[in-house]
């Protein structure tokens, strides 16, 4: 779980910057309305979209460690005397 956690940590820190980014690239997007900064734009949003993807990961498999740490406790304290 404690990797899981540092992991998590360090892909919300890149997600923030790689939001930051996109929104960066969207706006020089709109300004200069030129082929080459639209593209710059959905790639930069791809790489955001992707981190994303993997922190949804990271947290629904932190969820399910958590989960099965309680499962195991649970089952710890019904079988002590």
């Amino acid at each position: 779980m404690k990797r899981v956690s540092r992991e998590l940590a360090e892909v919300e820190e890149q997600l923030a910057h790689l939001d930051d980014e996109a929104d960066e690239a969207r706006l020089r997007a709109l300004v200069s309305e030129t082929p080459l900064a639209g593209q710059d734009h959905r790639e930069a949003q791809r790489h955001a979209d992707a981190m994303r993807r993997h922190r949804d990961a990271l947290v629904a498999e932190l969820a399910e460690l958590d989960h099965d740490q309680n499962d195991l406790l649970d089952r710890l304290v019904a079988t002590s005397p």
